[in-house]
């Protein structure tokens, strides 16, 4: 349990978990008022101190290491103001033993009175990010009554030390494989109830995180573990499960040809395939499709693809589509550049609408039954 400047319900909080968990630590991150003497009056568990309030992500990292230590394989954290309640570890408990890591974050009743409105805001917003991180849907992500395995953690090196750690460690466990799974606990809003959330400064940090996180998921860990999962059951099993005999519609399989194409034309020379996976999983989109829709870059076809982006780019802009070596110089070249890049982006849009419009009319011919 980390805790700052939580005195006033310090004390009742502490009565609660004694008699709940065995073996309980406290990291007391730099508070400046009665906690320390509050902390001292109990015995029968561990306490750490921090000299300086170093925010909740750092203390949670200091009872993590703590926790591994001491030799546990699982921690189950829970916050200081009393809005949680120590009988709900049963719950988490009751997961265990799992032969693989879980990670069980608390699913409060976010519809029940008394529940801030912006509290029910964040919550919201926060799954959202969580599942384009991660493709997994959760009811609650900004809970911090969780229970989290150890071993996974080990050796992690954590890039937040606030409250956005609460974000960064469940996304990077998702994407080491940890199983996520919610749990359901009970939750008691007070009105006297202390938060050190900063709306605007905290809100800012977890905004850069989870953009942060949503580029790294879309351009390497949704591709990363697309290509795992295709290796791990074979390409040509993959593929037949997903196109011949796939229940997606025939509408869905048309999106999925003209996303790739698209994706394939457009001028990210490097991170076309990357994108294209990465956005076929966040849309949930037929994904050997989109990737072989894609692959119209590979390299016979590439020269073709430039051509035609810059006579799509002359007839847009009025130029030549042809590229003058002799009367080169830093305004044509800025002219012909910009007219390959506008070029592309209109030729992408219309050869995957052209592909949306052939692919669906071909399935509507010969796949009837979808």
């Amino acid at each position: 349990m980390p805790t700052y400047n939580n005195a006033p319900k310090l004390e009742s909080v502490l009565n609660g978990l004694v008699e709940v968990f065995e073996f309980l630590i406290v990291v007391n991150d730099g508070s400046i008022d009665k906690t320390e003497e509050i902390l001292n009056s109990f015995s029968g568990f561990s306490v750490v101190n921090h000299k300086i309030n170093m925010g909740k992500g750092k203390a949670l990292q200091t009872g993590f290491r703590h926790a591994i230590e001491s030799g546990y394989q699982y921690a189950i954290t829970i916050d200081s103001d009393g809005q949680h309640f120590p009988d709900d570890m049963g719950n988490f408990l009751s997961l265990l033993p799992e032969q693989e890591p879980v990670l069980a974050i608390g699913a409060r009743n976010m519809n029940q009175a008394g529940v801030p409105g912006k509290s029910s805001f964040g919550n919201r917003f926060s799954n959202f990010w969580f599942w384009a991180e991660t493709g997994i849907k959760m009811p609650d992500t900004q809970s911090g009554y969780r229970m989290y395995p150890l071993e996974p953690i080990k050796g992690m090196r954590f890039f937040t030390r606030k409250f956005e750690f609460e974000i960064e460690i469940i996304v990077r466990l998702a994407w080491k494989g940890v199983k996520v799974v919610p749990v359901p606990i009970k939750v008691l809003y007070e009105a006297d109830r202390i938060s050190h959330f900063r709306p605007f400064k905290d809100f800012t940090r977890i905004s850069i995180l989870n953009s942060v996180l949503v580029l790294l998921a879309i351009l390497w860990m949704h591709p990363k573990m697309y290509v795992q999962h295709i290796r791990k059951i074979g390409f040509k099993k993959y593929l037949a499960q997903m196109t011949i005999e796939t229940p997606d519609t025939n509408l869905k399989l048309s999106i999925s040809a003209a996303i790739g194409v698209f994706v394939g034309i457009v001028p990210i020379w490097g991170y076309q395939l990357m994108t294209a996976i990465g956005l076929a999983y966040i849309l949930k989109l037929n994904k050997p499709l989109v990737i072989l829709a894609a692959n119209i870059s590979i390299p016979p076809f590439t020269p073709i693809i430039l051509y035609l982006s810059f006579v799509t780019g002359a007839l847009i802009y009025g130029g030549s589509p042809w590229v003058n070596i002799s009367e080169m110089s830093i305004q044509t070249v800025t002219h012909e550049a910009m007219q390959y890049l506008v070029g592309a982006v209109v030729f992408s849009i219309v050869a995957a609408i052209l592909t949306f419009v052939l692919s669906f009319f071909l399935l509507r011919k010969f796949r009837p039954q979808s």
